[in-house]
């Protein structure tokens, strides 16, 4: 059982940190490497008026830098994650050119699978949390723990927005 509880303890002491919320952010990383394992691992906040996605952490910033932003489109994977906001497993090389323009870079970093979990408040998707890793490493048995450890973003993702907005 305290196997199941880690990821969740490492970030409840990330949220009780002042450096916020990049405290978080690095929490989340270091737990869902830990329980289920990255090559890449990146956190896009979505801004719904812009119809963008902005990256807001990165494990590779060489490559994807921190502020890198991503049009939000029509496209299925838009559909999915963001608008329907439900996960998406990338087994394999050809899913990953399927939804992602930049797959090059992608698999030049070793990664030809992904995990993308949307975190959600009040039925919008505020943000994506994205696995990358070596061919047909993600299943669906890592969608509830990660879904689980990713909605811990919110209270980094909405206080931000809240001072933001007034």
């Amino acid at each position: 059982m305290s196997h199941f509880l880690d990821p969740l303890l490492l970030l409840a002491d990330a949220q009780a940190q002042q450096q916020q919320p990049q405290a978080c952010f690095q929490a989340i990383d270091q737990a869902l490497a830990a329980a289920i394992g990255h090559r890449l691992f990146t956190i896009l906040a979505y801004h719904p008026q812009a119809r963008e996605s902005q990256r807001i952490y990165t494990s590779q910033p060489a490559a994807y830098p921190v502020g890198g932003r991503k049009p939000v489109t029509g496209s299925p994977w838009m559909q999915q994650v963001i608008h329907q906001g439900q996960p998406y497993i990338g087994y394999q090389r050809q899913d990953i050119i399927d939804s992602f323009y930049d797959h090059e870079l992608i698999f030049s970093l070793g990664c030809a699978s992904v995990l993308n979990i949307p975190v959600r408040w009040r039925g919008q998707t505020w943000a994506t949390v994205n696995l990358l890793h070596q061919e047909n490493w993600y299943q669906p048995s890592h969608i509830p723990l990660s879904r689980s450890v990713a909605q811990m973003l919110l209270p980094a993702l909405l206080f931000p927005r809240m001072t933001e907005e007034g």
